[in-house]
């Protein structure tokens, strides 16, 4: 499997990264979040930017871009904008969906930006080679907050991620048994054995699947996401209580 360095960040090797989330409605709560990060012990964080009230307006993302890469300086940047159908805050036609990604991967002010696998695969291959010209990584994603697929589903969709070009493949689900914790476990464990041959990250969701947050070293997802203050996802560990269970197994592996 190859590994993907962004600035001094390598993912897919060693324990996962964690990523850091921010969810700011407003410039103020965006701004106070990126000063805060500054003092965590994060590798990435995370933009959430459908949460963001302006996010309708590119001028605003694009000013507010700025400020934040002042503060986060070399630590690596992931843009997201969930979609409300896995999971985001608000709606946006896919037209600008795109449109807003294409413009932080020309701007130079985030490191990766998160394309969901389901928005259509011309449109997706389209934006990945974009995105390779730009020098920025693609995380490619699926979230189902409603069940865990079956293992030969989730597998599908991870190696579908790695057809379209994706430099890390994601996938993101919710159990409502311990069983399906283990399968979300044992599809990441067979991709890593048999098909990855880039970074994966996976999670069940949830307390009944904070398991996988902090065992990726052992099953093979290379990032894991920890919780500042605001959680952007049901079962996300505070950073510090992360980083100290990640180095413990690191440790004793």
């Amino acid at each position: 499997m190859k590994t993907v360095t962004i600035k001094n960040v390598t993912l897919g090797s060693g324990a996962p990264k964690i990523c850091v989330p921010m969810v700011g409605k407003t410039v103020a709560e965006l701004l106070e979040e990126a000063n805060n990060l500054v003092e965590l012990d994060l590798d990435i964080v995370e933009w959430r930017v459908d949460f963001f009230e302006e996010v309708e307006k590119l001028a605003e993302v694009k000013k507010i871009g700025v400020k934040i890469r002042e503060i986060l300086k070399e630590t690596p940047i992931l843009f997201t904008f969930r979609t409300k159908k896995e999971g985001g805050e608000r709606e946006v036609p896919s037209t600008y969906y795109f449109q807003l990604n294409e413009m932080m991967m020309e701007s130079g002010l985030v490191d990766l930006v998160d394309i969901e696998l389901f928005m259509g695969d011309g449109e997706v291959k389209t934006t990945v080679a974009k995105a390779q010209n730009h020098q920025v990584k693609v995380v490619m994603c699926n979230h189902d907050f409603d069940k865990t697929p079956p293992k030969e589903e989730i597998i599908n969709r991870l190696r579908k991620m790695q057809e379209l070009g994706a430099d890390i493949c994601k996938i993101a689900v919710m159990p409502t048994s311990t069983e399906d914790v283990l399968t979300l476990l044992s599809a990441t464990n067979t991709m890593k054995e048999k098909y990855a041959d880039r970074p994966i990250v996976t999670m069940s969701m949830g307390g009944m699947g904070v398991v996988s947050r902090i065992a990726g070293e052992t099953f093979g997802s290379a990032m894991t996401f920890g919780a500042a203050k605001q959680a952007s996802a049901p079962g996300q560990v505070p950073v510090a209580e992360l980083r100290s269970m990640l180095n413990v197994l690191h440790d004793s592996i």
